[in-house]
């Protein structure tokens, strides 16, 4: 066990309420929307700043098409390592800090991303300068910045692989529940685009000579939607459609955006066999379809925290809190790492609420406590075995 190197960790980090509120207050007021490389990159310049102030390795790999990723070192290289992840990307447009940046009340901070997950940042940061203060780090320990998860992780998801590789667990700090709860599993999800072609024809004059690319596509959709299974935990959702020409013409084509979530890989390749098949079918002569996927998210399997929560549960009593685990029908990059076998945990940012939306918030009198947990666990994490599935 490393108790000494935990109290030290947790000594230095109670004094560091009013820092990290500080550079929380910084990272919130940059804009840095998925497709801002701007300010993505901005946010990324103060991260590297603050680690290579205190020492620590900052590799930037650039990015040309969007947000540079940051990995930072501790500790070494080698296999074992325990992984740190974070991604940088908000979902506000560029231009939301102007009108609305970061502001306090009491304990809650608000801003967007102020929760998911700029505070989550700040953590990561904080825990490797708390490391970088001990005589000796007892693992390799990697953190792992990422600019594009809000969208999917679209280049992203090739790093954080690569970073898992070998790792003794993964520590991914999206924002802790309301309930104060950590995230022990999470629904995979994907996003698909629907395009269906028909035959324009005159809605009075030659009907008969059309074929509907609406009719088609809403004949698809129920077939979609009949695929849900609330039970099973699978959902379904068309969530948009477009077509036509006008009122009076057969439309000659229509498109859908199709939402999935599912709480396994096996419920993932079963639910894309049925989706494939449905596309494939002519449900209207004249008409056919095709299906582009546009996202994707693998689960986090509860098997794959188990392990670590109660390492981390552990450690949060020894702090001072208790902590339950909790399902999400969200997804996160959790899945990547926990899809590879690496045992992975998420949620452990400080506690929010109402993400994604202007009344986000975050309670900034976690910052501290979460921080210290999440050093111990880390501090802890030989105790975990490699691939519990």
């Amino acid at each position: 066990m490393q108790e000494p190197l935990i109290q030290q960790a947790c000594d230095w980090l109670k004094g560091q309420q009013q820092a990290m509120i500080g550079c929380l207050e910084a990272l919130v007021n940059i804009d840095s929307n998925s497709h801002d490389k701007a300010g993505t990159d901005a946010v990324a310049d103060l991260i590297t700043q603050w680690l290579e102030q205190d020492g620590i390795t900052v590799i930037r790999h650039q990015r040309p098409d969007s947000g540079d990723i940051l990995e930072a070192q501790l500790g070494g290289a080698g296999q074992g390592h325990a992984l740190l992840m974070g991604h940088r990307d908000t979902v506000f447009p560029t231009g939301t800090v102007a009108g609305r940046g970061y502001s306090q009340n009491g304990n809650l901070g608000f801003g967007p991303g102020v929760a998911d997950m700029k505070s989550g940042l700040v953590m990561n940061c904080f825990v490797l300068r708390a490391l970088s203060r001990l005589p000796t780090c007892p693992l390799p320990v990697r953190a792992l910045f990422t600019a594009d998860e809000e969208i999917g992780s679209p280049d992203g998801r090739a790093f954080i692989e690569a970073a898992a590789e070998g790792a003794s667990g993964v520590l991914n700090v999206e924002p802790g529940r309301v309930s104060g709860n950590v995230v022990t599993g999470r629904k995979g999800g994907a996003g698909f685009l629907i395009n269906v072609t028909g035959k324009a024809a005159h809605s009075g004059v030659s009907h008969g000579d059309g074929a509907s690319a609406i009719e088609a596509l809403a004949q698809k959709i129920i077939k979609l939607h009949a695929l849900t299974d609330y039970e099973a935990g699978i959902t379904t959702n068309v969530g948009t459609i477009t077509g036509g020409v006008s009122r009076n013409t057969v439309a000659p084509s229509a498109s859908a955006q199709l939402d999935i979530r599912f709480v396994t890989t096996a419920q993932r390749d079963q639910l894309y066999q049925a989706i494939e098949a449905i596309i494939a079918e002519p449900d209207t002569p004249g008409t056919g379809a095709n299906i582009e996927q546009t996202s994707e998210f693998f689960p986090l399997e509860e098997g794959m925290s188990s392990a670590l929560f109660a390492l981390y549960q552990s450690q949060a009593k020894a702090i001072g809190f208790a902590v339950d685990g909790e399902f999400t029908g969200g997804c996160s990059d959790a899945g990547w790492t926990a899809s590879l076998g690496v045992p992975t945990l998420c949620g452990l940012g400080p506690v929010g609420a109402k993400m994604h939306t202007d009344e986000e918030y975050c309670l900034l009198d976690t910052l501290v406590p979460r921080t210290q947990a999440l050093t111990a666990t880390l501090l802890n994490l030989q105790h975990i075995s490699a691939d519990p599935r």
